[in-house]
């Protein structure tokens, strides 16, 4: 027996082996349950449980008499009497189609598109009109007591975690969030749906997004998605993507300075400057986006302190009215980008400039401290390259003698002469 096989096995009950008693729970069911109360019965309780624990295994809340038949195919042979144990599984509450689970899904989860994709079954509505009681193989059932336990600890994962503090979260947040708990997008939206009938939860779609917005701890019902609650989510995204703009022209910034530091060891003034302007430039940028930054923060506590509805909608206004004044008509990309290109046609001219001139010339307020700033790094340099001056490989000459020591050499020698 494979590995595979050992562990399906170790899945069922221990009758799974059993031939007989097998042959009896595969075999199909009474017509009608008056004629044989035991048999009926028996295999009720021994199908319903087992369908419930594949799934929970399988980490699905939903299953079709499809994929049933295929998970307890033994020996070549499926069970014929499925199909009538679901039935009663509906009728006892324990499971239920998927289209009448989100009969009463409000107009967000209609805008998000869930209802079209849970209505889609139309063979059971027909069936059930003729008369049949067959279920469609394809008819994709849910299973309550596994949603419930889905919806729950989604619940208790959204208020054990940083994202508690936010009124709205975005799709794709709480997909990360619950992605230890719900394997697929599907599992997601039935938990939120048991959370939407059980009051916790409402969504939205706004500008093509898709949000979700839970109750709160201590409350009994979630409260409707607010203009206040998108005002201070579309702050709290702003936050962010500022927060990332300004870590990105820092980094920008530091890099530019680098470049400078290597062209001025190289004894490239001119590009050096061109990237010390470069980085001032960028340092600008951040410290305006920082500033925005700080009037977002600033709007966000106030209506984290603020303990009443009126002075949140009071904060909410005088932050939005200040920021559409400041940037009424302009917007920062623009606004950058011709900077930019100002700039750059500036710094070629002025390189032209020097060029002809046969000299390195330097236009601009801020030339002193340019310079200054080179200076330093010329200082760093050379600071950061202090070693021992190199030692010669050739011999030294001997020093020349001079007349004068000639000299007093053959003064003696007269003198001794002389005598």
């Amino acid at each position: 027996m494979t590995v595979s096989a050992q562990k399906r096995d170790a899945c069922f009950p221990l009758d799974w082996e059993d031939d007989e008693r097998m042959s009896f729970l595969f075999s199909a069911f009474k017509e009608n349950r008056d004629v044989d109360c035991s048999d009926w019965d028996g295999k009720i309780d021994f199908w319903s449980p087992l369908i419930i624990d594949h799934c929970r295994r399988r980490g699905s809340v939903c299953v079709s008499l499809q994929d049933l038949n295929e998970s307890f195919r033994r020996k070549g042979t499926v069970p014929l009497g499925l199909s009538t144990v679901i039935q009663s599984m509906i009728r006892g509450g324990k499971v239920q189609k998927e289209s009448d689970f989100a009969t009463n899904v409000d107009s967000g989860w209609l805008s998000w598109g869930v209802g079209l994709l849970l209505v889609r079954p139309l063979k059971w509505t027909l069936s059930a009109l003729l008369g049949s009681g067959r279920v469609p193989l394809e008819e994709m059932f849910v299973v309550i007591e596994l949603v419930k336990e889905k919806a729950a600890a989604l619940l208790a994962a959204y208020r054990g975690s940083p994202l508690a503090v936010h009124s709205l979260l975005s799709f794709q947040e709480l997909r990360a969030l619950s992605s230890h708990i719900c394997s697929d997008e599907s599992t997601l939206c039935m938990a939120l749906l048991q959370l939407q009938r059980e009051k916790h939860v409402t969504v939205s779609l706004h500008e093509g997004e898709k949000l979700v917005k839970f109750s709160l701890a201590g409350q009994g019902r979630v409260s409707p998605v607010s203009e206040v609650d998108l005002g201070i989510y579309q702050l709290q995204r702003s936050e962010k993507l500022l927060e990332e703009r300004v870590e990105v022209l820092g980094q920008e910034a530091e890099k530019c300075k680098q470049q400078a530091k290597s062209l001025l060891k190289e004894g490239k003034k001119t590009q050096a400057l061109r990237c010390l302007r470069g980085s001032k430039r960028v340092e600008k940028k951040a410290d305006r986006l920082f500033a925005q930054l700080e009037t977002v923060k600033g709007i966000l506590d106030r209506i984290a302190n603020s303990q009443t509805d009126r002075l949140v909608m009071q904060a909410y206004q005088a932050g939005v009215a200040a920021l559409r004044i400041s940037l009424k008509g302009v917007t920062v990309e623009r606004a950058e980008n011709l900077v930019d290109q100002i700039q750059e046609l500036c710094d070629t001219q002025d390189e032209v400039n020097q060029t002809l001139a046969g000299g390195v010339l330097d236009s601009g307020d801020d030339s002193e401290e340019l310079e200054e700033e080179l200076k330093s790094l010329l200082e760093n340099t050379i600071l950061d390259n202090d070693v021992l001056p190199v030692v010669p490989t050739h011999p030294l000459s001997p020093p020349r003698k001079t007349a004068v020591a000639r000299g007093s050499i053959s003064a003696p020698r007269r003198l001794e002469s002389a005598q």
